[in-house]
């Protein structure tokens, strides 16, 4: 284990963090917001500080193992959600600093879960860096780092394999360096792209920001307590729709189209099955509560939001969904596992996982029928390695253990089931609302401080598609060496 690297890294993190820590800075010294100014000032001081004293020794040896890829991704989670919350703490916007460590983890893996009633009372730099959270986690801070920071390229790619979600991960280009800046270049662009239309249909500019990067991230806080219900405008919630399902595309197929590779981005198996199930779930709810508002496009518009908000895991809300028939909030339940594609920036086990498990499945009956027969798992006409359909079996047994594992631990609360295991579910795959007390409209402050703490550990086990986190609990990989 190179402990000296780990340090190294961290501490290169810590100074990322310290400066994107400066950004809300610029937010309270226009809204004249001293306190916030003050603290976020401190954070950074704070962040900068730390992350020199473990930068204060340089390796000598800067070769990253696939073990060092997984530590150092679960440690920087967990120390950049511990500093991030500084802010809330300091200024007192969340009381506690348990509530402000939940809203701060919840941030950086994207999940839009909070512990706060009332939101709109805040300063505008506090609303920022919430939503902030959700844009720089959507992407990877690793992913971040490797774009800006002289690392040699070599092996780095173990960095962007322990991050990266989805169950295959590929460079678009020889270099990971290269890589990282072209799918911080996409992300950068759609941003923006969205922030623009927003403001130019009439939302303010800060909020149009707020929404832009919320969105990006598929994170889903906003600076409104009724979140986009708020505005109460089609062309709002028509352009936020789009783009929580442009973000919810695997990044490497908008490679692809600015290469103009078109033919290869529609042949994609996984892109073709998310658009399948938006469809058929968007149009299954959308005949199922049409009768509860005036008109078939009002349904329809509230039905691809949810459906979009809840595949790409962003979780904004346009309505109390928890009030809609048992047969859509089912609908609605049962995407909040699926999630979506693969290398974008949502959360959920990912389509292109459920693809894998269902070709093998199929392909252990056709085994039992014909014993002979020779049947390969392919995903978009290649094979699938045994590795990689290994690493998705292990992946889902081990989202299923958790669940139930912290469900039975949630329940000691005495909430009803719905609650209990929605708030689990929507936490382990990052999407936020959920059903009853945890519903879209509702807040996580009644749950325990154990069970708060709880729900942080499977929001970073989400989001880090579990394996990081678990390493840091296996003694072995603690062992001095290389594997």
């Amino acid at each position: 284990m190179n402990y000296n690297m780990i340090a190294y890294l961290l501490g290169n993190i810590l100074h990322i963090e310290g400066i994107l820590l400066s950004v809300p800075v610029v937010v309270a010294f226009y809204f004249r917001e001293e306190l916030s100014a003050t603290s976020f000032i401190a954070a950074a001081v704070v962040c900068l500080v730390v992350g020199a004293v473990l930068q204060s020794r340089e390796p000598e040896d800067k070769r990253i193992y696939g073990r060092e890829g997984f530590i150092v991704a679960a440690a920087s989670w967990i120390i950049m959600s511990v500093f991030g919350a500084l802010p809330y703490y300091l200024t007192k916007s969340i009381p506690g600093f348990i509530n402000c460590y939940f809203e701060t983890v919840s941030g950086f893996t994207t999940t839009g879960a909070t512990t706060l009633t009332e939101i709109e009372h805040l300063d505008n730099a506090i609303l920022f860096w919430r939503c902030f959270t959700h844009w720089i986690g959507g992407m990877g801070i690793l992913v971040f780092m490797l774009a800006i920071m002289p690392l040699s390229d070599d092996r780095t790619m173990h960095l962007m394999r322990a991050e990266a979600p989805g169950p295959l991960v590929s460079k678009l280009v020889p270099r990971v360096k290269s890589t990282a800046k072209i799918l911080y270049i996409i992300y950068v662009v759609l941003t923006f792209l969205e922030i623009i239309l927003l403001f130019a249909g009439g939302m303010p500019l800060f909020d149009s920001i707020i929404h832009g990067i919320s969105t990006a991230g598929t994170g889903g806080f906003s600076n409104k307590n009724a979140s986009i219900a708020a505005y109460n405008s089609r062309y709002f919630e028509y352009i936020i729709t789009i783009f929580m399902l442009l973000f919810s595309v695997n990044f490497n197929l908008f490679y692809l189209m600015v290469m103009r590779d078109f033919k290869n981005v529609w042949r994609n198996e996984e892109l073709r099955t998310f658009v399948f199930i938006v469809v058929t779930a968007t149009l299954l709810i959308t005949f199922n509560i049409y009768k509860y508002y005036p008109t078939l496009e009002s349904a329809f518009r509230h039905a691809i939001f949810q459906v979009a908000a809840i595949m790409s895991t962003t979780g904004f809300v346009t309505a109390n969904f928890d009030l809609w028939p048992e047969f859509s909030k089912t609908i609605l339940f049962c995407l909040l596992f699926l999630g979506a594609c693969g290398g974008s920036t949502a959360g959920g086990i990912k389509i292109s996982r459920f693809i894998i498990m269902v070709k093998l499945v199929l392909r252990e009956v056709r085994h039992i029928v014909h014993p002979r027969s020779v049947n390969l798992i392919k995903l978009d006409g290649f094979k699938i390695e045994s590795e990689v359909t290994r690493s998705v079996a292990s992946f889902i047994i081990l989202y299923i253990f958790i669940l139930l594992g912290s469900f039975i631990l949630i329940s000691l609360n005495g909430f009803d089931f719905a609650t209990n295991m929605t708030a689990v579910t929507t936490c382990l795959s990052n999407v936020g609302p959920g059903l009853n007390m945890a519903g879209p409209t509702e807040s996580l402050v009644f749950f325990s401080p154990f069970s708060k703490l709880l729900l942080c550990l499977v929001m970073l086990l989400g989001r880090l598609e579990i394996f990081p986190i678990l390493m840091l609990f296996t003694p072995s990989i603690w062992k001095r060496g290389y594997m």
